[in-house]
């Protein structure tokens, strides 16, 4: 897949005549994967290749007041790229949702982007807009001389296996609101695919090492979402090998911690991994986070955490 900045609308350039996905696909869940689907299929009847137009961060960073959690994200930026070149892309286009770029007039939008792309299909979601006018696919329609496909949102319960009548669409966001609150089963399924996050293990306060149970303390490379405070199921992936893992997510409470931190306790591993990347795939919540009376309960706790982690199965 060959990725391609556009910093300026001189940097567009047509190779060949292309499929064109548009939209920002924070995460490339299930329900972005349905329009790299359609995309798909159209290659094979036109025999076209796939192109996507999109950014790397929020477009929601020229409208709304700042706040952190605007520039996390669902995925790495490497995990993204995977995901892209996974689902199809031949040629990924990254250009910078600034000002300048939100003024674009839809008319500009579709001269300058659309057709200097080569697009001969376009392929977007149900409530895809564009330009300062904010046009949708009708008007695309309209003023564009290709073909237009819009594909409906992928729907799915409020709750994973609850409440199977009551549905709701596949969002980034409500991707980002389970996992805020832990909910890491859903979160997984309205995914497609497990949530992963990777870290870089630095010293800590070696204090899971005295309880028997020895933990890597993770320092985030990405700015990406993490799960809302508590013990998880993990699997880890840490030099070409998976280990099962139990992470906690929290401020040490018992030991009246202040800090926020991310530790992993890799089972059936030991070494000293300072500085080492590892990769951890989310599977499922153990439990709150909890403040304990003694020790001697707080490694009880743990050693019922790991027989759980140690048993779960999707």
């Amino acid at each position: 897949m060959e990725v391609i900045k556009i910093d300026t609308i001189y940097d567009v350039k047509k190779t060949e005549d292309t499929i064109l996905v548009l939209g920002y696909f924070d995460g490339l869940h299930r329900g972005h994967k349905a329009l790299f689907d359609e995309a798909k299929k159209l290659s094979q009847i036109l025999n076209l290749k796939i192109s996507v137009l999109t950014f790397p961060e929020s477009p929601k960073l020229a409208f709304t007041k700042f706040k952190p959690d605007l520039l996390k994200h669902l995925s790495t930026t490497e995990d993204r790229l995977k995901k892209f070149e996974e689902y199809g892309v031949d040629s990924l286009y990254l250009t910078d949702f600034t000002s300048k770029f939100a003024h674009t007039k839809a008319d500009d939008f579709i001269r300058n982007y659309i057709e200097d792309l080569g697009a001969k299909v376009v392929v977007t979601g149900f409530d895809y807009t564009f330009g300062n006018e904010r046009m949708g696919a009708e008007y695309l329609r309209k003023n564009f001389s290709g073909k237009v496909v819009t594909v409906p949102a992928v729907r799915e319960p409020l709750e994973y296996g609850e409440n199977e009548e009551l549905t709701d669409k596949i969002s980034s966001s409500r991707i980002r609101d389970a996992i805020d609150k832990g909910n890491i089963k859903l979160a997984n399924n309205l995914l497609g695919y497990n949530f992963m996050i990777e870290g870089i293990v630095v010293h800590g306060d070696a204090r899971g090492r005295t309880l028997g149970f020895p933990t890597a303390n993770l320092v985030l490379t990405d700015n990406v979402h993490l799960p809302d405070d508590g013990v998880y199921v993990v699997d880890v992936n840490y030099d070409g090998k998976t280990y099962r893992g139990m992470a906690s997510v929290g401020k040490n409470v018992t030991f009246d911690g202040t800090e926020l931190r991310l530790e992993v306790n890799i089972l059936d591993f030991s070494g000293d991994i300072y500085g080492e990347k590892l990769e951890l795939i989310w599977l499922d919540r153990i439990r709150d986070m909890v403040k304990f009376d003694s020790i001697e309960m707080l490694v009880e706790q743990l050693k019922d955490d790991e027989e759980k982690a140690r048993k779960w199965v999707k």
